[in-house]
Protein backbone atom coordinates (compact mmCIF):
# COMPACT_ATOMS: atom_id res chain seq x y z
CA UNK A 1 0.00 0.00 0.00
CA UNK A 2 2.73 2.40 0.68
CA UNK A 3 4.38 2.14 -2.53
CA UNK A 4 0.90 2.81 -4.35
CA UNK A 5 0.57 5.38 -1.98
CA UNK A 6 3.83 6.41 -3.33
CA UNK A 7 3.77 5.66 -6.72
CA UNK A 8 0.39 8.21 -6.80
CA UNK A 9 1.98 11.05 -5.31
CA UNK A 10 4.56 10.58 -7.85
CA UNK A 11 2.08 10.84 -10.59
CA UNK A 12 0.32 13.60 -8.97
CA UNK A 13 3.45 15.93 -8.49
CA UNK A 14 4.49 15.34 -12.06
CA UNK A 15 1.03 15.47 -13.48
CA UNK A 16 -0.28 18.53 -11.53
CA UNK A 17 -3.31 17.16 -11.13
CA UNK A 18 -4.59 16.71 -6.98
CA UNK A 19 -6.12 13.18 -7.36
CA UNK A 20 -4.10 10.10 -8.84
CA UNK A 21 -5.16 6.13 -9.31
CA UNK A 22 -3.28 3.63 -7.89
CA UNK A 23 -2.68 2.78 -11.98
CA UNK A 24 -4.46 0.90 -14.48
CA UNK A 25 -3.48 -1.97 -17.57
CA UNK A 26 -1.79 0.00 -20.11
CA UNK A 27 -1.83 3.55 -21.81
CA UNK A 28 -4.09 2.45 -23.94
CA UNK A 29 -6.77 1.11 -21.94
CA UNK A 30 -6.13 4.41 -19.11
CA UNK A 31 -7.24 6.46 -22.23
CA UNK A 32 -10.27 4.61 -22.81
CA UNK A 33 -11.49 4.88 -19.36
CA UNK A 34 -11.22 8.86 -19.23
CA UNK A 35 -13.19 8.78 -22.71
CA UNK A 36 -15.71 6.69 -20.82
CA UNK A 37 -15.42 9.05 -17.48
CA UNK A 38 -15.84 12.08 -19.76
CA UNK A 39 -18.96 10.14 -21.72
CA UNK A 40 -20.72 9.71 -18.46
CA UNK A 41 -19.94 13.18 -17.22
CA UNK A 42 -21.51 15.00 -20.02
CA UNK A 43 -22.83 18.57 -19.22
CA UNK A 44 -25.17 18.98 -22.44
CA UNK A 45 -28.51 18.45 -21.54
CA UNK A 46 -29.32 16.51 -24.91
CA UNK A 47 -27.32 13.76 -23.49
CA UNK A 48 -28.26 11.44 -25.76
CA UNK A 49 -26.82 13.39 -29.07
CA UNK A 50 -23.71 14.39 -27.00
CA UNK A 51 -21.76 11.44 -28.47
CA UNK A 52 -18.67 11.93 -30.32
CA UNK A 53 -15.17 12.20 -29.07
CA UNK A 54 -12.17 13.69 -30.72
CA UNK A 55 -9.06 11.84 -30.83
CA UNK A 56 -6.15 13.94 -31.81
CA UNK A 57 -4.20 12.24 -35.09
CA UNK A 58 -0.78 12.56 -33.36
CA UNK A 59 -2.01 10.01 -30.26
CA UNK A 60 -0.62 6.36 -30.31
CA UNK A 61 -1.73 3.98 -32.76
CA UNK A 62 -1.95 1.60 -30.04
CA UNK A 63 -4.17 3.88 -28.07
CA UNK A 64 -6.25 4.86 -30.77
CA UNK A 65 -7.48 1.13 -31.62
CA UNK A 66 -8.52 0.95 -28.18
CA UNK A 67 -10.14 3.94 -28.00
CA UNK A 68 -12.27 2.23 -31.07
CA UNK A 69 -12.56 -0.97 -29.32
CA UNK A 70 -14.20 0.18 -26.19
CA UNK A 71 -16.47 3.05 -27.75
CA UNK A 72 -18.14 0.69 -30.39
CA UNK A 73 -20.40 -1.12 -27.82
CA UNK A 74 -20.93 2.55 -25.95
CA UNK A 75 -22.43 4.30 -29.04
CA UNK A 76 -19.60 6.45 -29.03
CA UNK A 77 -18.50 8.06 -32.40
CA UNK A 78 -14.76 8.48 -32.72
CA UNK A 79 -13.64 10.94 -35.06
CA UNK A 80 -10.05 11.62 -35.73
CA UNK A 81 -8.77 15.05 -36.29
CA UNK A 82 -5.77 17.35 -36.90
CA UNK A 83 -8.03 20.47 -36.14
CA UNK A 84 -10.75 20.47 -33.40
CA UNK A 85 -14.01 21.86 -33.55
CA UNK A 86 -16.41 21.85 -30.65
CA UNK A 87 -20.03 20.97 -31.88
CA UNK A 88 -22.73 20.16 -29.40
CA UNK A 89 -21.84 16.58 -29.84
CA UNK A 90 -18.74 16.23 -29.12
CA UNK A 91 -18.00 15.49 -25.15
CA UNK A 92 -14.47 14.73 -24.83
CA UNK A 93 -11.21 14.91 -26.72
CA UNK A 94 -7.45 13.34 -25.81
CA UNK A 95 -4.35 15.15 -27.10
CA UNK A 96 -0.97 13.58 -26.95
CA UNK A 97 1.84 15.39 -25.30
CA UNK A 98 4.33 15.76 -26.57
CA UNK A 99 2.95 14.16 -29.65
CA UNK A 100 3.63 11.04 -31.27
CA UNK A 101 6.60 11.85 -33.45
CA UNK A 102 8.05 13.93 -30.29
CA UNK A 103 6.56 17.13 -31.50
CA UNK A 104 5.87 20.08 -28.01
CA UNK A 105 2.38 21.53 -29.22
CA UNK A 106 1.01 24.39 -27.12
CA UNK A 107 -2.07 22.64 -25.73
CA UNK A 108 -3.03 25.23 -23.46
CA UNK A 109 -5.35 27.48 -25.72
CA UNK A 110 -7.15 24.42 -27.06
CA UNK A 111 -8.25 22.68 -23.67
CA UNK A 112 -9.09 26.29 -22.68
CA UNK A 113 -11.47 26.77 -25.48
CA UNK A 114 -12.69 23.25 -25.68
CA UNK A 115 -13.76 23.61 -21.79
CA UNK A 116 -15.33 26.65 -22.80
CA UNK A 117 -17.51 24.45 -24.69
CA UNK A 118 -18.07 21.94 -21.88
CA UNK A 119 -15.82 19.31 -23.32
CA UNK A 120 -14.11 17.63 -20.87
CA UNK A 121 -10.09 17.04 -22.11
CA UNK A 122 -7.46 14.21 -21.70
CA UNK A 123 -3.91 14.66 -21.92
CA UNK A 124 -2.29 11.38 -22.85
CA UNK A 125 1.42 12.54 -21.41
CA UNK A 126 5.04 10.72 -21.24
CA UNK A 127 6.11 11.39 -17.42
CA UNK A 128 9.55 11.87 -18.39
CA UNK A 129 8.86 14.42 -20.33
CA UNK A 130 7.18 16.36 -17.23
CA UNK A 131 9.96 16.34 -15.41
CA UNK A 132 11.22 19.34 -18.16
CA UNK A 133 7.89 20.15 -19.49
CA UNK A 134 5.17 22.47 -18.25
CA UNK A 135 2.36 19.39 -16.38
CA UNK A 136 -1.38 19.15 -18.28
CA UNK A 137 -2.50 20.24 -14.75
CA UNK A 138 -1.19 23.84 -14.94
CA UNK A 139 -3.13 23.72 -18.54
CA UNK A 140 -6.27 22.60 -16.54
CA UNK A 141 -6.61 19.54 -18.23
CA UNK A 142 -9.51 17.43 -17.00
CA UNK A 143 -7.75 13.93 -16.66
CA UNK A 144 -4.48 13.16 -17.45
CA UNK A 145 -3.41 9.42 -18.57
CA UNK A 146 -0.01 7.45 -19.45
CA UNK A 147 2.18 4.71 -19.21
CA UNK A 148 4.54 4.65 -16.27
CA UNK A 149 7.34 2.34 -17.89
CA UNK A 150 9.55 5.47 -19.14
CA UNK A 151 10.47 5.46 -15.24
CA UNK A 152 10.74 1.61 -15.51
CA UNK A 153 8.34 0.36 -13.52
CA UNK A 154 8.26 -3.13 -14.45
CA UNK A 155 6.00 -5.20 -16.73
CA UNK A 156 3.21 -6.92 -14.94
CA UNK A 157 3.43 -10.70 -14.88
CA UNK A 158 4.62 -10.46 -18.79
CA UNK A 159 1.90 -8.06 -19.74
CA UNK A 160 1.67 -4.13 -20.34
CA UNK A 161 3.58 -1.73 -18.31
CA UNK A 162 1.36 -0.38 -15.68
CA UNK A 163 -0.39 2.96 -16.49
CA UNK A 164 -1.34 6.23 -14.63
CA UNK A 165 -4.67 8.05 -14.76
CA UNK A 166 -5.20 11.40 -13.07
CA UNK A 167 -7.45 14.07 -12.54
CA UNK A 168 -9.19 17.04 -10.81
CA UNK A 169 -11.03 16.51 -7.32
CA UNK A 170 -14.43 16.47 -9.14
CA UNK A 171 -14.17 13.62 -10.97
CA UNK A 172 -12.95 11.45 -7.44
CA UNK A 173 -16.05 9.27 -7.79
CA UNK A 174 -15.67 8.81 -11.37
CA UNK A 175 -11.79 7.45 -11.25
CA UNK A 176 -11.16 4.07 -12.81
CA UNK A 177 -9.72 1.69 -10.43
CA UNK A 178 -8.85 2.21 -6.63
CA UNK A 179 -7.07 5.36 -4.99
CA UNK A 180 -4.55 4.74 -1.90
CA UNK A 181 -5.19 7.18 1.15
CA UNK A 182 -3.73 7.56 4.13
CA UNK A 183 -5.67 8.20 7.43
CA UNK A 184 -5.20 9.10 10.71
CA UNK A 185 -5.63 7.47 14.18
CA UNK A 186 -7.92 9.26 17.01
CA UNK A 187 -5.05 11.46 18.06
CA UNK A 188 -4.27 12.71 14.52
CA UNK A 189 -1.16 10.52 13.67
CA UNK A 190 -0.32 9.16 10.41
CA UNK A 191 -1.82 5.45 10.47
Amino acid sequence: LEALFNYQTVITDLTGMPIANASLLDEGTAAAEAMIMSYNNRSNKKRDEQNTFLVSKDCFPQTIEVLRTRANPLGIKLKLVEEFDFSDKVFGLIIQYPAKHGQINNIEELIKNAQENNIIVTVAADLLSLTLLKPPGEFNADVVVGSSQRFGVPMGYGGPHAAYFATKEKYKRSVPGRIIGASRDIDGKLA
